[in-house]
């Protein structure tokens, strides 16, 4: 039964992301503190009326009986096969890379891919190893590269994706596209977010 209320927590989690609420905004609508809604999506559900279960489950778009049960009849099979990966956007500096700020949506992945997150790629600057603008890039949690893979790392406040090298005490991320200079990082820390496992192209 634990596992269970775990499960309605995370569903009511991420369907709050994808309504673009914040915990707060929730918690004023049900007329409740920010601290119950923490609570809920941690996993303590036990003590959700029905009134509650009801108006969330017309904010978050979903059937109350997902709320009471932590399943979707219909997508049980497909459950079975497909995990929830947290697409991120800007990840500041110090943060923890699936820090709740840092999701703006879910990818259903098959669980063989072993990825803890993704990201969208902004630019061309891999367009020679097919990786182009708008593509979705599958990353597999990790803190070091070896020289030649290709994974996220931050830079400042924010993650690219380059080819990884450290020679001579420096990094250099490389680019796979002769119009872009590497970047050489001589100085301060370089934080490795993880490799790129898989891509995925969105046709619109």
């Amino acid at each position: 039964m634990e596992d269970n209320f775990q499960r309605i927590g995370e569903i009511i989690k991420q369907k709050r992301i994808q309504q673009g609420y914040t915990q707060q905004e929730i918690a004023d609508k049900l007329r409740v503190t920010k601290s119950a809604v923490s609570k809920w999506e941690s996993g303590g559900v036990e003590q959700m009326g029905r009134s509650t279960i009801h108006t969330l489950s017309k904010l978050l778009d979903i059937p109350p009986y997902v709320i009471v049960t932590g399943e979707y009849p219909e997508e049980q099979k497909l459950n079975e096969r497909f995990k929830s990966i947290p697409l991120l956007g800007t990840i500041a500096a110090g943060q923890p890379i699936l820090a709740e700020q840092n999701i703006e949506a879910y990818f259903n992945l098959d669980k063989k891919i072993r990825a803890d997150f993704c990201l969208r790629i902004k630019g061309d600057s891999m367009v020679n190893v097919n990786i182009l603008d708008g593509d979705i890039v599958f990353i597999k949690k990790q803190e070091e590269l070896e020289n030649g893979e290709i994974g996220a790392v931050l830079v400042e406040d924010s993650a690219t994706l380059k080819r990884f090298y450290r020679m001579n005490g420096e990094v250099y991320l490389q680019a796979e596209n002769p119009a872009y200079k590497p970047i050489v990082i001589s100085k301060g820390d370089v934080r490795v977010l993880g490799k790129m496992v898989a891509s995925l192209r969105e046709y619109r």
